[in-house]
């Protein structure tokens, strides 16, 4: 039996209600000695440190330097990502040469990859956008494979009836159809690499919330460290966000209504 959908404004209470009790469990723990000294901060410090931050300018760089490598990466996968993913849908031989392998590459965490990465780029911006682009590459390859896969065949030969070329067959039926499908793996592959890029950030490069939280930790600053993962969790359900209203646009309702 389906639930019933939840009123509006417990939509907004609920998770209050649950984010107050975490803090109230967390000041707790930070005033008990279950944990080593200094390890847990208390709210009130992470919420001073997080002001500090802020009028110092340092969040602000670090926030803009990690969504510039996501977006630089995610970006660049997805411009190949997709091509690619539709070309393995449309010809046998090649979804056949070269699936195995992109799921293998799927499969192989990109973190396996910063070895190489720093050997080959060095640090800086460079590897950590190499290593966002293959954590999204191979998952938006499959992703649109397999919508493209579904598309219904009577909307080809209703094409092949009007006389579509091939170009607009792509770009007014294909793309269309497996948009709604082809956001819902972006908005999974949105965060992925952004949790990459704060991997990649603690070992490859100067800069960004990953570098902030390993530098904090080096400087036993705890509470810098907390600012960090609260400032990646919020930007992480921003993205989410945005890519959810997307595939929720009126322009992309009729491919989801098959």
């Amino acid at each position: 039996m389906p639930s019933r959908p939840v009123a509006p404004l417990w939509r907004w209470t609920l998770p209050l209600a649950v984010g107050a009790t975490m803090v109230g469990a967390w000041a707790l723990a930070s005033a008990t000695d279950q944990f080593p000294r200094g390890t847990v901060p208390a709210p009130a410090a992470v919420a001073r440190a997080f002001v500090t931050e802020l009028r110092s300018g340092r969040l602000f760089d670090d926030v803009v330097a990690s969504l510039y490598r996501v977006s630089v990466g995610f970006v660049i996968a997805c411009a190949a990502a997709i091509p690619a993913g539709l070309a393995l849908g449309r010809f046998a031989a090649a979804r056949a040469a070269f699936l195995p392998w992109v799921n293998f590459f799927r499969t192989l965490s990109p973190i396996a990859w910063i070895p190489f990465a720093i050997i080959w780029f060095g640090i800086g911006d460079p590897p950590a956008i190499f290593l966002i682009f293959l954590a999204t590459f191979f998952q938006v390859t499959l992703a649109t494979l397999g919508a493209s896969a579904g598309v219904p065949r009577v909307y080809y030969r209703v094409a092949a009836d009007l006389g579509l070329s091939g170009r607009q067959v792509l770009l007014e039926v294909t793309l269309p159809a497996i948009l709604p499908q082809l956001l819902v793996a972006l908005r999974v592959a949105i965060g992925v690499a952004w949790m990459v890029v704060v991997a990649a950030e603690m070992i490859a490069v100067r800069s960004g919330l990953g570098f902030l939280i390993i530098d904090a930790r080096n400087a036993l600053r705890m509470d810098l460290v907390v600012v960090g993962m609260i400032t990646i969790g919020a930007i992480g359900i921003g993205l989410d966000a945005l890519f959810a209203r997307l595939a929720r646009a009126p322009m992309l309702r009729w491919g989801s209504e098959r």
